[in-house]
């Protein structure tokens, strides 16, 4: 399926192109990995660099999970970062971020504080405790799922049942870790990477068809096209996903203040209610960091901070639609991927 326009630059008219990858790590410098426990059925997902890197925050759910999220605000003394996180386990999931943390302070990374090294590692979580799976730990294991991730980073990584999206789900199907990439034609590069575990639903009423389809680049998620929305098909499926959180990064290589990057992951959000109906909700913890990799020189042209707001939207809901499409499941998980539901061309 050919992008349609509104997963176009708005500017002129030029189609957008995925990077190499279609990953987030097509913004150089960065790496991801991920850690799950199949007996657990959660993991942790870990996005870092070989140096800080420039990070922002914007929480539109009304029940975020979060860890040094307020050193992220612009007033805040520490504008750079080591790591961020995504961890399933919600409040539990926390201490993947202590992994990271021990695992990068072992590597002599971190902020110095007097010759002392402490690694800035803001985190985020979401609701999967009950999906199944052994919960009756007398240790938490996230921070084991947080410094295996770390071990485990890398510029190519799985999607769908993986790390922080392993035991996600949404309205009616298992949800899953995504992330998607474009390339601007003034030669950015922006990414998105999210853990989908929504209170709403990623497809169309009852089809196959993706509500960001009109974003897809290709056969990203399967090339199924836009559905036909009826009035029925945006009621809220409340009663099939009672907690939830869909957790996010985008990423630039674009030179931006840690305002701006709070700037790109508000414009991001839309991409989340683009890909998710409904999203933002009292019982979700919806959220997006913004991060800015590289030595590119200080962006200072709000027609360009637009256009990259508006790429970061695309790829988040494009990321969105693949995490869900790339679920693979396992036993008896409370709902089937979307590849096994639907195997015509409905």
């Amino acid at each position: 399926m050919r992008c349609g326009v509104w997963g176009t630059d708005w500017r002129n008219g030029g189609f957008m192109k995925s990077g190499r990858r279609n990953l987030i790590t097509d913004v150089a410098g960065l790496v991801v990995g991920n850690a799950h426990d199949e007996t657990l059925r959660s993991g942790s997902t870990v996005l870092t660099s070989d140096r800080p890197f420039t990070a922002g925050v914007h929480i539109m759910g009304g029940a975020p999970g979060t860890r040094e999220t307020d050193l992220l605000a612009p007033d805040k003394l520490v504008e750079q970062v080591d790591a961020l996180v995504l961890s399933g386990g919600s409040a539990f999931g926390l201490d993947a971020c202590s992994g990271v943390a021990d695992g990068l302070r072992a590597a002599d990374r971190g902020f110095d504080v007097g010759g002392q090294r402490v690694p800035i590692v803001p985190g985020a979580i979401l609701f999967d405790l009950l999906t199944g799976g052994d919960k009756s730990w007398d240790r938490n294991p996230y921070y084991d799922l947080g410094r295996r991730s770390l071990g485990n980073v890398s510029d190519d990584f799985a999607l769908g049942t993986a790390g922080a999206g392993y035991g996600a789900t949404t309205a009616g199907l298992m949800g899953g870790l995504g992330s998607a990439s474009c390339v601007l034609e003034t030669g950015e590069t922006i990414g998105a990477l999210v853990a989908v575990n929504a209170l709403g639903s990623a497809t169309v009423g009852n089809s196959a068809r993706f509500w960001a389809a009109p974003f897809e680049i290709g056969d990203e998620f399967g090339g199924r096209g836009v559905a036909r929305v009826y009035p029925r098909d945006i009621r809220t499926k409340t009663a099939l996903s009672r907690e939830a959180t869909t957790i996010a990064i985008v990423a630039t290589d674009a030179g931006l203040s840690q305002a701006q990057c709070a700037r790109m992951a508000t414009a991001a959000h839309d991409g989340m209610a683009r890909a998710l109906v409904p999203s933002h909700t009292p019982m979700d913890g919806d959220l997006v960091f913004g991060v800015s990799s590289g030595d590119a020189p200080r962006l200072d042209d709000p027609t360009r901070l637009l256009q990259i707001g508006h790429a970061a939207a695309t790829c988040l809901a494009r990321a969105i639609a693949r995490g869900v499409y790339e679920a693979t499941g396992y036993e008896n998980a409370p709902f089937p991927v979307w590849r096994d539901k639907f195997t015509d061309a409905s």
